[in-house]
């Protein structure tokens, strides 16, 4: 019998100040919430804000993760500066069946041309949506949302408590970021 897949590695690529690494931790938190074994952290050596960083989840629905090693594999790149494309081998590793998200103004479709990505990518313009809700240009918790509703690795109402948490009074502000996100979110198959 062959059993089900239960482990999923995610890639966040972003740089410093972006909330890459924030929200990885949320959602890990959301997955534990839910009876999921979880883990989250960053890549990163003393860059300073702007910079590249890499931050990782492992997700398992039946059993602990101890692997404790970057994510090279990744079922799911999410990119919050599409200027990363341009410098980073975003899908380097990625598996077959993986898909991209991206934080853009262009189609999916674009992405894929551009950047000759042979893989399905969602895209959301991040940027212009917390701009318009959070009133800053920090896109972590926007692409939370798209990211959920391309995997459906958790639901979204279980990232609610940690971004609550983490956030504080601003805490509505970022739900409201990431579930207008996860509406919005658009997909293109490869």
């Amino acid at each position: 019998m062959i059993k089900e897949k239960s482990l999923i590695e995610i890639r966040w690529h972003g740089r410093g100040g972006q909330g890459a690494v924030t929200t990885a931790e949320i959602l890990a938190q959301a997955a534990i919430s839910e009876g999921k074994f979880a883990q989250a952290f960053p890549s990163f050596g003393p860059e300073r804000r702007g910079a590249p960083v890499q931050a990782f989840n492992r997700i398992d629905s039946r059993e602990p993760v101890r692997i404790r090693a970057d994510v090279t594999e990744p079922d799911y790149v999410v990119v919050l500066d599409p200027g990363l494309l341009e410098k980073v081998n975003v899908t380097s590793g990625l598996k077959k069946g993986g898909s991209v998200i991206v934080n853009t103004r262009k189609t999916a479709k674009e992405i894929q041309k551009e950047f000759k990505i042979k893989y399905p990518v969602a895209t959301i313009n991040a940027s212009k949506l917390a701009r318009e809700i959070l009133g800053v240009p920090i896109v972590n918790t926007t692409v939370l949302g798209a990211l959920i509703k391309v995997t459906g690795i958790v639901k979204k109402e279980s990232a609610h408590a940690p971004l609550e948490k983490r956030f504080g009074r601003l805490g509505e502000r970022n739900i409201n970021a990431m579930e207008t996100a996860y509406e919005q979110v658009a997909f293109e198959e490869q």
